[in-house]
């Protein structure tokens, strides 16, 4: 399966440019930001199909009733997740660990680099609770840990490259659509 380069990334927000006006629904407080978030997971369910050509059309209700599902299904993940930075915490309070704040910090930045990106690409596709649990998938990041690493560089400089158009406001849209690009197609090619 075919790579996607960091040319198509760059120019695929681009390609349907009216559809970067759709970042605008962040100012309709709560049913916009259900919506524009039911319209990220389309984009990026999207991706995994191997489709970079343009932004979908934004389609106001479908997206909205898919953004409040889907963050009503996260809930449990992030409790999880909270509940798990919270023992770590605890752990290190126990062990007497002079810096706990230095390992919470790390063991958030392993999880957020690492694990909850490839667990929420696959919630994104399965839309189930379960999904966010499926710890077995990642398996392919670490199995495809130089792949993985580059997917991520990639994206954190595809981030940049967008934030240096925000300037000209048009990277605030960009940089928002195209955010899990490339780790949405590591996941295409790796874990799928």
């Amino acid at each position: 399966m075919k790579k996607l380069d960091l040319e198509t990334a760059i120019e695929y927000p681009f390609n349907r440019a009216k559809g970067m006006w759709n970042i605008l629904w962040i100012f309709l407080p709560i049913i916009g930001w259900f919506a524009l978030g039911g319209y990220s997971v389309r984009i990026v369910k999207e991706f995994i199909k191997g489709k970079f050509k343009q932004l979908p059309t934004f389609k106001f209700k479908n997206d909205l009733e898919l953004g409040f599902m889907m963050s009503m299904k996260f809930i449990p993940f992030l409790v999880v997740y909270l509940l798990l930075l919270s023992g770590v915490e605890n752990i290190a309070d126990f062990l007497s660990i002079k810096n706990q704040k230095l390992l919470v910090n790390l063991v958030e930045a392993f999880l957020g680099l690492f694990i909850v990106p490839t667990l929420a690409i696959n919630f994104f596709n399965k839309e189930t609770i379960s999904s966010l649990f499926e710890i077995e998938i990642l398996k392919s990041v670490f199995n495809n840990f130089d792949d993985y690493v580059v997917a991520l560089l990639k994206s954190i400089l595809l981030s940049i490259i967008f934030l240096v158009m925000w300037m000209v406001l048009v990277g605030i849209p960009a940089g928002t659509f195209t955010k899990n690009m490339f780790l949405a197609d590591f996941y295409r090619r790796k874990v799928k």
